[in-house]
């Protein structure tokens, strides 16, 4: 696998629930060894997150990059919409 197809892919925790993409690699120029990739955490819209994972924590890198630990997300938070009360005055003439 060329680096550039590794870039984008889906990353999944061990329990194979999706943790996000891969973003970025950190490279050992000492050794050319993958030391940490960095995923983008979608959380919602408009708001990500990023996480850094140690080479080691990755299980296997094929079709999904699967993890050999588990991922704890954040539950999603709805938003409650706003009540608005509009009052409407019948006119009589």
């Amino acid at each position: 696998m060329k680096i550039k197809e590794f870039i984008g892919s889906t990353v999944l925790d061990k329990n194979a629930n999706v943790v996000g993409k891969v973003d970025n690699i950190d490279f050992n120029t000492e050794t050319g060894k993958i030391e940490t990739i960095t995923l983008t955490l979608q959380k919602n819209i408009f708001s990500r997150d990023e996480l850094e994972i140690s080479f080691d924590d990755i299980a296997t890198i094929g079709a999904y990059v699967i993890l050999n630990k588990e991922i704890e997300q954040e539950p999603e938070v709805e938003e409650e919409a706003e009540t608005v009360e509009i009052e409407i005055e019948d006119e009589e003439e």
